[in-house]
């Protein structure tokens, strides 16, 4: 309880002190995990918006390996709003699908590989609290963003698994918002998984009478 008291506190003073950028990248943020769930390209314009701005709170609170989570996401967004789009004007728009054997290789490579690269990174080139926290999140949430750029249904599971994770680091380094923020994206993205693997089963099912 006594925990409970202290991050309540700690949001009040949020709010109390909150400044433009936290309350864009609030409606931002928000705006780009619904318009995920809904399966719309939209999401990446207002992800790339959220991103660029949210660096700004995470760096402030020494959150460097989410920074550069924050960055890689705005990579992979400008990659993913190119590959959502498509190439040709009459090209068949990508399908969302499950992870293949070999997605799953890269996804564990990406989450093992980018823990250990970032810890390190952090531990010996930073001023960074908690290390082998920031990394686990960061790197969760690469995998995340890689399989969601690739229209992947596990992608819904690999970055809740970093919201997860966030969460209490987000309170414990005095960002209650942006914990409860990431709270809420994590409610929604359960929702999304849900939805999207009702996607892949209806076109599944409607493959499957169209061979026959």
């Amino acid at each position: 309880m006594h925990y409970v008291h202290e991050w309540l506190e700690l949001f009040r003073q949020e709010l109390l002190h909150i400044d433009a950028i936290q309350v864009a990248v609030l409606i931002f943020g928000v705006s780009e995990v619904l318009l995920a769930r809904a399966n719309n390209i939209l999401l990446y314009p207002t992800g790339i918006i959220a991103t660029i701005l949210g660096i700004f709170s995470l760096f402030s609170a020494q959150l460097y390996a989410e920074c550069l989570l924050h960055a890689y996401y705005l990579v992979m967004s400008i990659y993913g709003w190119w590959y959502w789009a498509a190439k040709k004007k009459n090209a068949k728009a990508v399908e969302i699908t499950f992870t293949s054997s070999k997605d799953w290789i890269i996804t564990f490579v990406i989450v093992f590989g980018g823990s250990v690269v970032l810890f390190l990174f952090l531990s010996n080139m930073t001023d960074s609290q908690v290390p082998a926290w920031d990394a686990w999140v960061s790197a969760t949430g690469w995998a995340g963003m890689w399989l969601l750029a690739k229209r992947k249904i596990e992608n819904w599971l690999l970055l809740n698994i970093s919201n997860a994770f966030a969460i209490p680091l987000l309170f414990y380094k005095g960002l209650p918002l942006l914990g409860l923020l990431t709270l809420f994206l994590f409610i929604v993205a359960c929702k999304g998984y849900f939805g999207w693997l009702k996607i892949a089963r209806k076109r599944m099912i409607r493959e499957s009478v169209t061979t026959f």
